[in-house]
């Protein structure tokens, strides 16, 4: 057996395990980075406490470098098993893995790096990796993709929470007076929110009766208001039920997995999403490179 065939088969099964979920080793390695995530976030927040780091600070050392090491060798196996690594370290979740490993690494060869400490708590990103994983699940695809339906209908329902508030800010800030609390616009806007989120801390309170009645309204069109982007939300969920037309085929060449069934070649980079059968437009290249025979 030639080198070439045995390193495109080792690549095409890290490929399967590393970014499909439909095979048993694939959703251990899923469930196993999950809980090395959760694992080094824990270890990141506990090593915060000042109590805990003193008494466990080689501890938290050890796991974070162990995990630290663990994920280098996860983004170097995710960019030889793909055809276009580029574009996998562009996207939002290659940044991720990059920005989750590279503090460490720079802590450790910059000499006199200390001010770079600050930065490793950057790595609390790695939390974030288990959104892509998540999105290997049915349940949660739906949900993702409610969400990409109804952000449009969401940033229009906040510009207009925006305008309201802005609004009854302006309202109380020229009915009250600055010794209440609202000495500003500004400090009148954070007064409607926590008002109209019915949170009420209680350290800006409206002292005129038409301040105390403009309260209320707010008050109660915050509770009608509330229902607005779940309803929303709740619709595009349904429509993503009904209109449930995607898989989780990965691409090989980018890693890309949100592709329609029965799609041929990747979204984004136009690979041939088959790994098991040539790619057409190849063999109709290699026929047209062909000589033609002579009469």
């Amino acid at each position: 057996m030639s080198l070439k065939p045995a390193a495109e088969g080792l690549r095409t099964h890290l490929f399967h395990i590393i970014f499909e979920s439909n095979t048993p080793a694939a959703k251990s390695f899923d469930i196993a980075l999950i809980v090395a995530i959760l694992a080094g976030t824990a270890a990141i927040m506990l090593d915060s406490v000042p109590a805990y780091h003193q008494r466990f600070a080689a501890l938290f050392g050890y796991v974070e470098w162990t995990l630290t090491v663990v994920f280098t060798l996860e983004l170097a196996a995710r960019i030889y098993c793909l055809e276009r690594p580029s574009l996998y370290l562009k996207s939002f979740y290659g940044l991720v893995d990059i920005v989750a490993i590279l503090p460490a690494w720079l802590v450790l060869i910059i000499p006199g790096s200390q001010g770079l400490v600050i930065v490793r708590l950057l790595r609390v990103l790695r939390i974030f990796r288990i959104l892509r994983l998540m999105e290997f699940v049915g349940e949660a695809q739906l949900l993702m993709d409610a969400i990409r339906r109804s952000i449009r209908q969401i940033l229009l329902f906040f510009v207009s929470i925006l305008m309201v508030v802005t609004l009854f800010a302006a309202l109380m800030y020229t009915i009250e007076p600055a010794e209440a609390g609202f000495s500003s616009i500004p400090r009148s806007v954070y007064w409607a929110i926590v008002s109209m989120t019915t949170v009420g801390y209680g350290d800006i309170v409206p002292v005129t009766a038409l301040g105390q009645a403009i309260t209320v309204l707010l008050m109660l069109l915050g509770y009608s208001i509330i229902a607005v982007p779940t309803g929303v939300f709740s619709a595009q969920v349904i429509r993503s039920i009904r209109a449930d037309r995607y898989s989780d085929e990965a691409c090989p060449g980018c890693g890309h997995d949100r592709h329609e069934k029965g799609a041929y070649y990747c979204l984004l980079c136009g690979t041939w999403l088959d790994e098991y059968s040539e790619d057409p437009r190849q063999a109709e290249e290699v026929e047209d490179d062909a000589p033609s025979p002579k009469g």
